[in-house]
C-alpha cells in the first residue's frame, strides 16, 4: 500500500496536521478512540487555545523556534474554526478558552476537517517496524489482528510525549527520532503537581487560595490547593515547568492585601481580638491554625508592635518550601523537553537532514504554560507541518 503521507499519532497536532496535509494522507493511531487528551482536557470542555497565546507563553531551548508558526497559525484562525463548525465557546479565566458543551466537539471537528480533506484514519494500529527507503519510509503496522506493510513520501511523528502514560503515552516520538539521527533533549514531566514528604499538608488537603508562587527562574500569580500528597492548583503547575529537584520555592500568601496596614488599623478598632482570629479573616482558617505554631500567633492584636506585624506579614508573604518532587509523568499535563528544534525547519516542522520526516505537537521541544497554550502549538505546528507537505504535491 502506498500513501503520500503518514501521521503517526491521532492527537491534536496529527489530525490538524491531516486536515491541511492533502490527498493520500493515513493517520495511525494504538489508541481505540482519536484525540484522548482532547477529550480530558479542561474537565471534559477542553481549554482549546488562549486569547493571549505568544512565544513568551512557551519553554523551548531555542524560545525562538515556535515563532514562525504560532505567526502564520494564531488562536484567531483556530477560533474561527471553531466557530465555523458553530461549536459555543467562552472565556474562563486569563485568556483560556473552553467548549460551552463537550472537549469531545473539538475531537468531532478535526475529523470532520479530515475527512474533508480525504485523509484516513485507521486506530488500533501498532507501528511494528519503520526504515527509511530511496523515496521515502517502508512500515509495517498490525491492524486487526493482521501486518500490514505500506510506504509513503512523507512521515510526521504526532505522538506526543511521556506524559500520562495510562492513555498509552511512550515516548515513541524520541525513539524515533533518534534512529534518524535526530537529538532529543532533556525529557522530565511539567504542568505536574509537587511532592513532600508523607502527611506534610494533609491537614490541609482541599484548602485553596490565590497565591504568587515563585522561584529563581519565574513566578505565577494563580491559585494553590493543598494536597495529600503536596501542593497543586494552576499556579504549582505553572512553576513546576521551571523547577528542579532541591530548588526552593517561594510562596506569597497574602499577594492581593497590604496585610501589615490593615492589621495595624484593626488593633486600634479591635485589639482585643486574637491575632490568630483576625488572621482567619484574611486567610483560609486551616491555613491559620496550620501555621500557627510556626508563625507564634499568641496573643491579641493590641499586644503587637508594628515591627511584629510587619515581621508576621513578611514571612507570609515569603513562605520558603522545597518539594521533595513532582507526581511525575502519571499526572503530568504535557512532557518538557523533546526532539532537539535544532534539527527542524521552524516554517515547515521538517528535518533538515532527513528528507521527508516531520516532528510537531509536543514531540517536539516547545512545551506551553497551562491554559490551552499547549493546544495552540499543536495546532500551529500541525497546521505549519500540513501546509508545507501539502505545497509540495
Amino acid at each position: 500500500m502506498e500513501f503520500e503521507t503518514v501521521i503517526l499519532g491521532a492527537g491534536a497536532a496529527g489530525m490538524m496536521c491531516a486536515a491541511h496535509a492533502g490527498p493520500r494522507t493515513l493517520v495511525i493511531d494504538h489508541a481505540r478512540n482519536p484525540g484522548e487528551k482532547i477529550r480530558i482536557s479542561g474537565g471534559g470542555r477542553c481549554n482549546f487555545t488562549n486569547l493571549y497565546a505568544g512565544p513568551e507563553n512557551y519553554l523551548s531551548a531555542n524560545p525562538h523556534f515556535c515563532k514562525s508558526a504560532l505567526a502564520r497559525y494564531t488562536q484567531w484562525d483556530f477560533i474561527d474554526l471553531v466557530d465555523r463548525h458553530g461549536i459555543a465557546w467562552h472565556e474562563k479565566t486569563l485568556g483560556q478558552l473552553f467548549c460551552d458543551g463537550k472537549a469531545t466537539q473539538i475531537i468531532a471537528m478535526l475529523r470532520d476537517e479530515m475527512a474533508k480533506a480525504g485523509a484516513a484514519l485507521w486506530l488500533s494500529t501498532a507501528l511494528v517496524d519503520l526504515s527509511q527507503t530511496g523515496s521515502g519510509f517502508a512500515l509495517s503496522l498490525e491492524r486487526e489482528g493482521k501486518r500490514v506493510d505500506l510506504t509513503c513520501r512523507n512521515l510526521v511523528l504526532a505522538t506526543g510525549g511521556k506524559s500520562i502514560p495510562k492513555m498509552g503515552a511512550t515516548g515513541l516520538a524520541y525513539d524515533i527520532a533518534r534512529q534518524f539521527g535526530l537529538t532529543v533533549t532533556e525529557t522530565r514531566p511539567a504542568l505536574v503537581p509537587f511532592t513532600f514528604p508523607e502527611g506534610r499538608f494533609a491537614p490541609l488537603a482541599g484548602v485553596s487560595l490565590p497565591v504568587r508562587l515563585s522561584n529563581a527562574r519565574a513566578g505565577f500569580d494563580e491559585a494553590l490547593l493543598f494536597t495529600h500528597r503536596g501542593l497543586s492548583g494552576p499556579a504549582v503547575l505553572q512553576l513546576s515547568s521551571y523547577w528542579r529537584e532541591g530548588e526552593e520555592i517561594a510562596v506569597n500568601l497574602i499577594p492581593d492585601m497590604d496585610l501589615f496596614e490593615t492589621l495595624r488599623a484593626q488593633r486600634h478598632q479591635a485589639g482585643r481580638r486574637g491575632l490568630g482570629t483576625e488572621l482567619a479573616r484574611h486567610l483560609p482558617a486551616r491555613l491559620v491554625d496550620f501555621l500557627a505554631p510556626e508563625l507564634d500567633l499568641n496573643g491579641n492584636l493590641a499586644d503587637q508592635s508594628d515591627a511584629a506585624l510587619q515581621s508576621l506579614c513578611d514571612r507570609l508573604g515569603d513562605w520558603r518550601l522545597i518539594p521533595s518532587g513532582s507526581e511525575g509523568y502519571r499526572t503530568a499535563e504535557v512532557t518538557l523537553g523533546g526532539i532537539d528544534t535544532d534539527a527542524l525547519s521552524s516554517k515547515t516542522m521538517a528535518a533538515k537532514a532527513v528528507p521527508g520526516l516531520y516532528a510537531i505537537g509536543e514531540a517536539v521541544d516547545v512545551t506551553g504554560w497551562l491554559g490551552g497554550y499547549n493546544f495552540q502549538w499543536a495546532w500551529a505546528s500541525g497546521h505549519a507541518a500540513g501546509t508545507a507537505i501539502a505545497a509540495k504535491g
